[in-house]
């Protein structure tokens, strides 16, 4: 074995895909193995010694044995670690082989839904994936994803806290959880409800500034995964005539584009660009002042309404450098005149025919204007609109006296691939300011604009005013703020559904949320809490400051955790001499890989349990949120 496993080595270290920091990485040769990459075997096809061992030739044809490959790979002579020995040590296994190479896996949680993001409470917890690199067999990734319990109700009106007694589809949501189960879990409600889904996920830079840092080797397919599975899911809940819009910058927008290609067969991809830093920023050689929308429209439905813009007041008569274009021959439908009575338009006249011409442009008659598409030449032109679908223009146009003209006001126009306003799109001005003057102790450096969001939302759910909007990366509660603004101005009744994980959802997001109500005194909603049960352990591991706390933690989970069914507590505390040589990262580790991941929160099937310990209250509340479809 040892003269395959060098060969191996040698070969392995010709792919530079397999290399991360300099060192051959597991995972990645497990991954592109058993996906049976091209490349990859045509790398050990190349050595006879190792094309002998994991390959057999049924029939004339090659097979690659995957699994005999995988086990090779996965046995501990393999780059061994003190973390992989101490593991395998303990006996995490099952019918000879160790749980995290089980063939009953179908999916390695870190890179197919990222549930590590679910543990992370503060912005400044950045963890490496492996603290999650475990694998779940079919049926347990299905009772991972059913329906978790909410706890924690509060509701407001118009700032003030109110007593609850229901949970319906009237009620605006501010969820704290982990969004891919707080998704699943309002999959069982609002599925075909949700008109609009607006999401600012991380956006994965290259910097410092990355707020979704795990395992920087594969940051970018576990990025793709992170987002694959939640779109996945938010897909879902998208009604018929439902949209969604993802704001993103330069560094994803390429890759997420063709993965929302590959989602969302039948629906139209816009890529629209918004200027939100005019001041640039400090990258080199380019200064970005931009990011982008990516707008998810279904085709063959008309779901984006006209551009919203200041009242501006146009001349009626088609203007055009181009003479053919505004002449009454390129379309005499146009010709008419329009009826004035006291400067106000109050009705139309009939189209002439070809061959009749009026006296002049305008012509009064009973105390009314009669006016004409002709100018102060003599030449007749044509008004914008045909006479046939004029009738409802009425209270668009009027009679300026001083130009003894006919002008037409312009509210709306359709919407333009690149968004540029003064002030308007600026995250600093129409973002932190805004934030800093509801919630003045945040930490939110470059929140979106309001009415950079408020614009995206009105281009969906301007005409709908009962749409139900859904932002599962809430972050400061922008989405929820453009939602009410949206309500404020039109009179709307539009829902608000929003997931954020992090903790300042309780100081920042709600009391944002709060501050509106109560300053527009008007507006409510509901917050709660998916019901931790194994995570709040993985939160006090996490928390630990050294391996005597990780250790009274430990006893603490033997005794009240529900803990993984292949470990032997037992066989934990007689190794705990080798527990303590571990670096305290994967102390840390170690601990959260006994946990079953299944119950990081409560299912709502179980909630009966009295080991939950879940009040008679909350659970009519989940009754009640539940049996509402």
């Amino acid at each position: 074995m040892s003269n395959v496993l060098k060969i191996l080595i040698n070969l392995l270290k010709k792919d530079q895909r397999l290399i991360v920091d300099g060192n051959l990485a597991k995972n990645k040769i497990i991954e592109l193995a058993l996906q049976l990459d091209k490349e990859l075997l045509k790398l050990l096809l190349s050595s006879p010694e190792i094309k002998k061992v994991f390959f057999q030739e049924v029939e004339g044809i090659l097979v690659f044995d995957k699994i005999k490959f995988q086990n090779f790979i996965s046995n501990k002579q393999f780059l061994p670690d003190s973390f992989t020995k101490y593991k395998n040590k303990i006996g995490l296994a099952s019918d000879g082989q160790y749980f995290t190479d089980s063939r009953e896996v179908v999916l390695v949680w870190p890179y197919k839904d990222c549930i590590l993001e679910g543990g992370q409470t503060k912005e400044d917890a950045k963890r490496n994936e492996i603290f999650w690199n475990e694998t779940l067999a079919p049926d347990e990734i299905d009772r991972l994803l059913t329906p978790k319990v909410f706890t924690n109700f509060q509701k407001y009106e118009v700032g003030k806290v109110v007593p609850i007694s229901d949970v319906s589809l009237n009620d605006n949501l501010i969820i704290k959880g982990n969004n891919l189960l707080s998704l699943y879990s309002l999959k069982e409600k609002y599925q075909g409800k949700i008109k609009l889904v607006y999401i600012d996920p991380p956006y994965n830079p290259d910097s410092k500034s990355n707020t979704f840092v795990y395992n920087n080797g594969f940051n970018e397919s576990t990025w793709l995964t992170f987002m694959k599975n939640r779109l996945e899911v938010a897909k879902k809940l998208l009604s018929p005539d439902g949209c969604l819009i993802v704001a993103i910058d330069k560094n994803e927008q390429s890759e997420l584009t063709v993965l929302l290609k590959e989602l969302f067969r039948g629906y139209e991809i816009h890529v629209i660009t918004i200027v939100h830093n005019p001041r640039g920023t400090q990258s080199k050689p380019f200064s970005y002042i931009h990011e982008y929308a990516i707008f998810v429209v279904p085709k063959d439905k008309e779901v984006i309404s006209e551009r919203k813009v200041g009242v501006e007041w146009q001349d009626f008569v088609i203007s055009s450098n181009n003479v053919s274009n505004n002449l009454r021959t390129t379309n005499n439908n146009c010709f008419y005149p329009i009826i004035v009575e006291n400067e106000k338009v109050v009705g139309f006249g009939e189209v002439l025919g070809e061959k009749e011409h009026p006296e002049k442009s305008i012509i009064e008659k009973d105390n009314k204007l009669y006016v004409w598409p002709i100018d102060e030449k003599g030449i007749e032109r044509r008004w914008r609109y045909t006479r046939k679908s004029v009738e409802n223009e009425k209270e668009r146009l009027r009679m300026n006296k001083k130009k003894n003209k006919i002008e037409c006001k312009k509210t709306s126009e359709t919407y333009k691939t690149v968004w540029y306003e003064k002030g308007r799109y600026d995250a600093g001005s129409g973002g932190t300011t805004i934030i800093k003057n509801l919630v003045p102790d945040n930490n939110f450096s470059f929140p979106k604009s309001l009415w950079n969001v408020y614009d995206c939302l009105y281009a969906v759910v301007g005409n709908d005013k009962n749409a139900i909007i859904l932002d599962f990366f809430g972050g400061s509660g922008t989405t929820a703020h453009a939602a009410l603004e949206l309500n404020r101005q039109d009179g709307g009744s539009r829902k608000f559904i929003i997931c954020e994980q992090m903790d300042y959802i309780e100081n920042v997001t709600k009391e944002r949320i709060r501050k509106v109500c109560e300053i527009d005194n008007k507006g409510s909603f509901v917050y709660c809490e998916l019901a931790e049960f194994n995570q709040e352990f993985v939160n006090q591991i996490q928390e630990a400051k050294n391996t005597v706390e990780l250790w009274k933690i430990w006893e603490k989970m033997k005794r009240m955790a529900f803990l993984s069914y292949r470990i032997e507590p037992k066989d934990i505390d007689n190794s705990k001499q080798e527990f303590e040589e571990l670096s305290f990262t994967n102390q840390q580790k170690f601990l959260i890989s006994l946990l079953d991941k299944n119950l990081l929160y409560v299912p709502y099937w179980d909630m009966e349990d009295k080991s939950y310990e879940i009040s008679e209250e909350v659970k009519e509340l989940n009754k009640q949120f539940y049996s509402e479809k």
